[in-house]
């Protein structure tokens, strides 16, 4: 007895000293993503530069961290999760430093792209947190905790990233950022053990290729299609179909090598079934449907003097804040019942409510400021705190037993494909509609393509497989 009750307390302590550091990895990289935000246009102002180029440099550091997301996760399968995570972590210092001592735009593009290597923290912590605790429900909440994180550090990260770029200049957040990664690479260094379940297997590099092209290549139509909102130009329609075009040779390339490699970097059958194309469709839906309306749609409406008119500041306060703030501190919860209610109950659960929560900003909220406040609070809870942490979690629980780093790498590339695409198509609804000449009526116009999408997430949930072996009865 005396024996269990110490192996329990040492377990206990470990995994205590797992999440320390593996909260860590995901603060700094979170930071990493979002301090900058508040902050672009100082940098444009500190480099001699306009909004457009600054823009691009978040664009590219997004880019990269999709396309290492893709295989950095099966990679680490193989030579060890810890020692890419501590990898990922020094890479990100480095570009830290490099953006930090940038002397123009062009150092600052290598400085975020070298950061973008550490695109895969969430779905690596996730994959090494699951090989640590074995227990359905312990492990619910702990992914919760984590994923939370991934939607923003309380609404803490905007408003650091503000204060520093205010009073310090911009190059001050990129020294909090070296700072941080430093931290979190000695804890990891210290804290984590190791874990390579695929040691041995030699890596399908020629199909890494192949998918990171495809990938690249879409989101980088995306990016280009982005610019015919405001200015239409038959060159970049053109260079946008012809990326879209290698896009499908290389992913065409990708699934013929797989079929072939001898260790492939996954196995096609695999592609085929549902509990790899419905997650990752869901995924890509919802966070094209969600993505835009709250990061940019209806902070846009609520300064716009044809809206509610109120300042940058203020409106973060009341809109963006509060939704992160509710998901960070409802990530956990979720998590919790995950293994008890079904993720993928919890997961349609949070859907219906982002549905309801889009149809009162749309309905209601363009023209009562406390319900478009009210449709942003829900969305925090049921989006940023539920359907945010299933799709994660299902990304990990889902991924086939002999190749765990497959699905959640390709579910973190479907969530900035979603990003991408969500971006793309709800500014051009936006720009289509503004002729009717009601500023209203063009963004309910673009509310209810959002909903209309979220609806379609819906649909796609349907198709998920439930995860049994990380579900419990009650």
């Amino acid at each position: 007895m005396a024996a269990t009750i110490l192996e329990t307390k040492a377990t206990r302590g470990n995994v205590t000293a797992l999440m320390v550091a593996l909260l860590a990895a995901c603060v700094a990289f979170q930071l990493n993503a979002s301090m900058l935000s508040p902050a672009l246009v100082t940098m444009g102002e500190e480099l001699n530069t306009d909004q457009a180029v600054i823009g691009l440099s978040q664009t590219w550091f997004f880019t990269a961290a999709a396309l290492f997301s893709l295989f950095l996760p099966r990679l680490s399968d193989m030579v060890g999760r810890k020692k890419i995570l501590v990898g990922m972590m020094l890479l990100m210092a480095v570009g830290s430093v490099i953006a930090a001592l940038a002397p123009d735009v062009t150092w600052l593009f290598v400085g975020r792209i070298i950061q973008g290597v550490s695109g895969p923290t969430v779905p690596l912590c996730l994959i090494m947190l699951r090989s640590a605790v074995s227990n359905p429900r312990k492990y619910g909440t702990l992914m919760g905790l984590i994923t939370a994180v991934n939607g923003g550090v309380a609404g803490v990260d905007s408003f650091v990233g503000g204060y520093f770029a205010e009073h310090f200049g911009f190059r001050s957040i990129f020294w909090l950022m070296v700072v941080l990664a430093l931290v979190a690479t000695a804890l990891i260094a210290f804290l984590a053990g190791e874990s390579k379940p695929a040691a041995g297997t030699r890596m399908d590099w020629l199909g890494v290729f192949f998918i990171v092209v495809a990938v690249g290549a879409l989101l980088t139509a995306l990016n280009e299609g982005a610019k015919l909102v405001g200015a239409f130009s038959s060159g970049t329609l053109m260079l946008s179909l012809a990326l879209v075009l290698v896009s499908a040779v290389a992913f065409y390339a990708f699934w013929t090598v797989e079929k072939r490699a001898k260790q492939p970097m996954v196995e096609t059958v695999h592609l085929r079934q549902r509990s790899t194309w419905a997650p990752l469709l869901t995924t890509t839906l919802t966070m094209t449907g969600i993505f835009a309306v709250i990061n940019g749609i209806v902070p846009a409406y609520v300064q716009a003097a044809d809206g509610f008119g109120i300042g940058p500041t203020e409106m973060s306060l009341i809109i963006l804040t509060p939704y992160a703030l509710l998901g960070w501190i409802v990530g956990p919860l979720s998590g919790k019942l995950a293994p008890v209610l079904g993720y993928t109950k919890v997961l349609r659960i949070g859907l219906l409510g982002s549905i309801a929560a889009l149809a009162i900003m749309a309905f209601f909220g363009l023209g009562s400021l406390p319900l478009m406040i009210a449709g942003t609070v829900l969305l925090g809870i049921m989006y940023a705190g539920t359907v945010n942490i299933m799709l994660n979690g299902l990304g990990v629980v889902l991924s086939p037993a002999g190749n765990p780093g497959f699905l959640p790498g390709m579910n973190a590339g479907a969530f900035n494909l979603g990003a991408g695409l969500s971006f793309l198509v709800l500014p051009a609804v936006l720009v289509a509609t503004s002729t009717l000449g009601d500023a209203r009526a063009s963004y309910l116009t673009v509310i209810v393509v959002g909903l209309a999408l979220t609806v379609a997430a819906f649909a796609a949930s349907l198709l998920i497989p439930k995860p049994v072996e990380a579900e419990v009865a009650e």
